[in-house]
């Protein structure tokens, strides 16, 4: 497939996962020296590869579950004979854990966003000294549920 700009093609591989329930990041980029322009953009699973060595920083005491399990599913973007278009170059669909029901795509990071009037919500009630935590739970109250 060819796509006219980058963030066309991005945005072709993050509907994709939508549709098959998996989220996606943005991995490594090879820019030419001249002009610094994008020859290759890589688009992966968010558990592609594993996790490095653990950090240990003073100031981070909260432990992070590990999400890496090196899924090699990925789609690769290259540029055409120096013209702003994109081309896809490689695409691997296999992934190497069970993907999310299909019946239950709001488990995924990419689906859980905050509408404009649930951020307005939280905003009221911190002026009236509600902490966004309060807020947020009253908010799953009102709604029926996360």
């Amino acid at each position: 497939m060819k796509f006219d700009t980058l963030q066309q093609g991005i945005t072709f591989y993050e509907n994709y996962a939508r549709i098959s329930v998996f989220d996606t990041r943005l991995s490594s980029t090879k820019k030419r020296k001249l002009d610094g322009k994008i020859l290759l953009k890589y688009r992966v699973c968010s558990k592609e590869g594993f996790r490095e060595t653990p950090r240990l920083h003073v100031e981070c005491k909260k432990k992070r579950p590990i999400i890496r399990m090196g899924c090699k599913a990925k789609l690769t973007l290259t540029i055409i004979n120096d013209q702003d278009n994109y081309e896809i170059f490689s695409f691997h669909e296999g992934h190497t854990y069970s993907l999310i029901a299909p019946n239950s795509p709001h488990h995924t990071k990419q689906s859980r966003n905050l509408t404009l009037a649930h951020k307005k919500y939280i905003m009221d009630n911190s002026r009236a000294n509600i902490g966004a935590t309060k807020s947020y739970r009253l908010m799953k109250e009102h709604v029926g549920g996360y």
